[in-house]
């Protein structure tokens, strides 16, 4: 039997290439998104055979929503292989604003509490078989703050402690935990930046590259590595330095109230 991928966030972007990559390399996939119908619709333009894939509408913010289409595919295709907890938002904001504190919740429950959601039907049912893997989409901006992104910087690196603490509980069980880190990739969540964006990689590229360190079991895959050097260079930078290379930086755009 082909091995089943369910991957969230499926309807654009890193999501929806990581699944056309899944599915080259022959794996039946589980996908899910808010954008049911849009979802499905580009899956059946792809003309993949009918009992390759199934889609799922559940929305990660909604813990009720995303466990529920968890026990429904394990019902329906069974124990996934590799979970990948993609689905993720991005969305600048200004702390003395009142209304940017809800766009933070909103990030939250979206980029955190949302991923452990999406891990919790699977964990228990990949313990007692004794394999599977869950993968956790991080990013860059969890390696230092970046002014005006406070909710999607923390958010990320929330992910990366999250996932460390995961592996570590899994351990002997079987059950592997994956943290991919992308740097800039071309999907809809960035071509709205309105700053450079270095090593821009095209999704397809990242998602041959991430299938590929899933395939390792790779604990911990920064793409492109690139990325990760600049990032741990700026790591090691004082903060007074970093500070100050960051001033009059553009933002990321609030959401419009």
């Amino acid at each position: 039997m082909n091995r089943l991928a369910f991957i969230t966030g499926a309807s654009s972007g890193i999501g929806q290439a990581m699944a056309q990559r899944f599915y080259a390399a022959g794996w039946n996939l589980a996908l899910v998104a808010r954008r049911e119908a849009e979802l499905t619709a580009w899956a059946t333009a792809q003309g993949w055979p009918a009992d390759r894939w199934r889609v799922y509408g559940a929305d990660v913010a909604q813990v009720d929503s995303i466990v529920a289409a968890g026990h429904v595919c394990l019902s329906e295709q069974g124990v996934p292989d590799v979970v990948i907890a993609n689905a993720g938002i991005s969305v600048g904001m200004d702390t003395a604003e009142r209304a940017d504190i809800e766009v933070m919740a909103q990030t939250f429950a979206t980029n955190n509490v949302g991923m452990a959601a999406t891990f919790h039907p699977f964990v228990e049912p990949m313990r007692v078989r004794g394999s599977g893997c869950l993968v956790g989409i991080a990013s860059v901006a969890s390696i230092r703050g970046l002014p005006g992104h406070g909710a999607y910087c923390a958010s990320k690196a929330g992910v990366v402690s999250y996932c460390e603490s995961l592996r570590g509980e899994l351990r002997g069980s079987g059950a592997k935990v994956v943290t991919i880190v992308p740097g800039y990739i071309d999907t809809p969540l960035t071509r709205a930046n309105r700053y450079g964006m270095p090593f821009l990689m095209q999704a397809d590229v990242f998602a041959d590259r991430a299938f590929k360190a899933i395939e390792a079991g790779s604990s911990y895959r920064v793409i492109p590595w690139q990325m990760g050097v600049v990032a741990k260079l700026l790591r090691m930078l004082p903060n007074a330095v970093y500070d100050r290379l960051l001033a009059g930086r553009p933002r990321k755009a609030r959401r419009e109230n």
